[in-house]
Parts: C-alpha cells; structure tokens; sequence
C-alpha cells in the first residue's frame, strides 16, 4: 500500500512539476524579445533602433578576455541582434571587423527570411579588453566568444543556426566551425582567403598575369609603375596632403614607405573592389597623364591616407593577427625596375605599433585548411573570379560532405550566391535553405525552383564590398 501511495505521490509531483514547466515555457514564450535578450546574464542594452518588420538591438555581452581561464577578467564585447521572430532561423553573421550598428541584413538572412546576430571581433573597439592583452587576440579565442553568443541566444532562437561572413568575416565562419562543429547547421563564407604556407605565394603572381584583360592590365600596371617614377614631385605633394590633414607616419616609418605601400597597393585594390569595366576610368597614357591624374587615380582606389597613424590605427588587431596566424600574401612586380621599388610589399609587423609584440605562429592555417579537406559539412565558400584575394582560397576534399566551392563570374571581392551562374547559384541557395531547415518540398526534390524567401530590401539588402586592407608581408 505505501508503494503505490509513493507512486502516487510521485505522479502528482511529476504533472505538476510537468505543469509547472509548461507555464514557465509559456509564458517565456510571450515575454517581450528585449526582455528575453536582457535576461541572459552578461547582456545588457545599448539601444533599440526600429526598422519595419524587425526588431533591431545593439547590446553588449560581457566576455572572458581569456576562454581558457575564464576568471582572470572579462571585456564587453558588442553584438547586434535582427529579430524577426523566434520560430525562425538564426544566422550568426561577423565581417571579422567592427560591426554596423545600423539595421542591415546579409544574404543568407535574406534567402533563409530569418533573424540575424552580428558580432564584433575582440579587440576591435570598442570591443577591447583593458588593459590589451595582445595574446589573447587569436582564432579560438575569437571562435570560443562566438561559441559563447551562441549558447547564449539558443534558448531564445531555437530554431536552425548558420554562420556566415565576407573576407575575414567568411574565414572567422570556417574557423567557428573548425573549432566548434557541432554549434551551426550550416556555413556560408563569402571571398575568404586561405593562406596555408605564408611563404609560398606565387599563387597571386599567377593572378595577376591572367585576370581582366591584357589591356587593362597594361593600363594598371603603367600608372603603378609612373607613381613610382615620379615619386619625387608626388611625395612632396603627399607631404602637403599629410600636413594639411594632421596625418602621421610614426607606425609605418616613414612618409616614404606608406607612400610606396599606397602605390603597390594600386593593382590590388583595383581588382578587389572594381569591375573589369572600370578599367575605362584608368588613365590610358600613363606616361603622358598629369601628376594630379596619377594622383587620383591612386588616391581613388588605394587611398593615400591609409597607411598614416591615422589609418592604421583601425585595422591594428587585423593587422596583429595576419603577423601572427592568418599570414599575408606577397606579389611581385616584374614589370617595374627594381630601381623604382625600395620596401616591395611590407610585413604586417610594420603596420602594428612596435609596442605590441608579435610571433607568427605557422602552423594555425595548416590545420584549419585540412581540417576543412578532410570533415567540412555543410559548408558553401563563395569566390570571384576577379578577386585577388581568392588566388589562395579553401577547397574541399574526399572527406567533406555536402560541400562546395563556387566562383562568382567576373565578380570582385564583393562576389555572392547572387552573382554565381544559374545552376550554381539554384543549388547553393537550396542547401542554403535546407541547412537552415526552411526548404519546401519542391526545393528539395527540385534544388533548381530554390528562391530566396525574403523579397530584396534596398536598404536592408545593401551589399557593400567586404573592406579588406591587403596585407603586407
């Protein structure tokens, strides 16, 4: 008799707690979304901006400075959150930079119509420990915050997550996912790079003989070589420039190196951020153009005030981590006189502060690149064929599963699922959407009626070019 009535007993406390927990997930459920967000410990709220449709929030979440010993001090690191509505899918998007505090929402948010998490990389600031342990700037440390901000949101949003990102922000995707494969349903990374052995880099040598047209090539490669030619009258012009705009040139060195460092930057630039029909804009006669037309033309896509104190100053945590993990591309320049060239391209270490140490640590590219040949799942990378930068790009091998590496025609750095051609870009939005768990039954049995589920926002939907400063080694 006692059994049954402790059997008894134990139902009645089971309903009830079984009740109990069904009215809390209730009324969870039709709590506001800002409390909700401002309920998880270590959030808090830095403003609401309205955008028809959603609920945009920028809030800070606190933290560690070190993943590994959690308690030796904490930082506020920003995010922002795109709600839509909780019974849709997530995407967890980082440029790898700053993060916008200005509603926007990327491509795979459109195509899978769900809600969107941006991050901003540690040490960008204002998402800076005090003091700047520079050690503690690297790839698992960056992926274990997002790791965190995902266990975090998962309660709320519990529905499919997929990483993405554009440049760096596509290869911080690739390394979340490396370190923590089991958070994300899908990845999506757009134009990263892949620089395995820092090195070896006739990859981009190989480029830059082959992309575009001979013509336009010819066109570059003149005004490049006549900036350094005329670099006498030009620098004095820069140190006008620089006078007039309060810039500096302690971290670089000189005004004579940022000015080099500005000119061999010309041919990159140009075909990172333009279109082959840009090329009309290239002075045609380099030789017998003006020194102001050379020196616009170089200021309009390399930017003379990138390479002061002032302009580096944003970019020191890139910077510190291409000098000692990513790596940084190198290119020649075989149609110049050595005469004309004295730095060639720099290494990151002269781009960052000599008060911040730095060691390259070689080995960390290797193992996310086999990594990715060897256990990539779910995972789509998006290249243009006129981007530099996807001269050493990830690939997939035998031992990845439902993966794909496409190439966007006649794109630059900008390139997306968009600007792939057709059979491609039906095939990468279906896994897309199937990865996020919105694909329709005709999207899965027929990946070519694949469309994204969002109607284009020209505001939303303003895809800029993924900035990228190219790297000096």
């Amino acid at each position: 008799m006692r059994k049954v009535l402790r059997w008894l007993l134990a139902l009645v406390v089971l309903v009830g707690t079984l009740s109990t927990a069904g009215a809390a997930t209730a009324a969870t459920a039709d709590t506001d979304i800002k409390d909700r967000l401002l309920a998880i410990p270590g959030m808090s709220l830095i403003e609401e901006k309205p955008y028809t449709g959603y609920r945009f929030f920028v809030l800070n979440y606190t933290q560690p400075v070190d993943h590994r010993h959690p308690s030796k001090g904490t930082f506020q690191q920003r995010i922002t959150v795109l709600h839509k509505d909780v019974s849709r899918p997530t995407v967890f998007y980082t440029g790898g930079y700053n993060v916008s505090t200005t509603p926007s929402r990327r491509e795979p948010t459109q195509i899978v119509d769900g809600n969107q998490v941006s991050m901003e990389y540690r040490f960008f600031t204002p998402s800076r420990p005090q003091p700047a342990d520079w050690s503690k700037l690297d790839i698992w440390q960056a992926a274990s915050d997002q790791h965190r901000i995902y266990e975090a949101l998962k309660p709320i949003y519990g529905r499919h997550w997929l990483a993405t990102g554009g440049s760096k922000g596509g290869m911080t995707a690739t390394y979340y996912e490396r370190f923590y494969p089991r958070d994300m349903d899908g990845i999506v990374a757009y134009v990263a790079p892949n620089d395995v052995v820092n090195n070896e880099d006739s990859a981009y040598d190989r480029f830059f003989t082959k992309v575009g047209t001979k013509e336009c090539r010819d066109r570059l490669q003149a005004v490049q070589r006549e900036a350094l030619v005329r670099r006498e009258p030009l620098e004095k012009k820069y140190k006008q420039y620089a006078a007039d705009n309060g810039y500096t040139f302690t971290t670089v060195g000189s005004l004579d190196r940022a000015y080099e460092a500005v000119v061999l930057d010309y041919v990159w630039g140009f075909w990172q951020y333009s279109l082959l029909s840009d090329c009309d804009t290239i002075p045609v006669d380099a030789k017998h153009a003006t020194d102001d037309e050379i020196w616009n033309s170089v200021d309009t896509i390399s930017g003379f005030s990138f390479y002061t104190d002032q302009g580096l100053e944003p970019y020191t945590p890139y910077y510190y981590q291409a000098g000692t993990q990513l790596g940084a591309p190198t290119i020649h320049f075989p149609y110049i006189e050595k005469k004309y060239v004295r730095y060639g391209y720099q290494p990151p270490r002269n781009f960052v502060p000599r008060s911040i140490p730095m060691t390259f640590r070689p080995g960390a590219m290797h193992d996310v690149d086999t990594w990715v040949r060897h256990h990539a799942q779910h995972m789509l990378f998006v290249y243009g064929q006129n981007d530099p930068w996807g001269a050493e790009r990830f690939r997939v091998g035998a031992g990845a599963r439902d993966s794909y590496v496409f190439t966007a025609p006649g794109m630059n750095h900008g390139a997306n699922v968009a600007g792939l051609a057709a059979d491609q870009k039906a095939l990468a939005t279906a896994r897309i959407l199937d990865w996020a768990g919105v694909a329709s039954t005709t999207v899965q049995e027929n990946p070519s009626a694949a469309k994204p589920l969002a109607q284009y926002d020209a505001r939303l939907d303003r895809r800029d070019v993924e900035r990228e400063p190219a790297l000096r080694p």
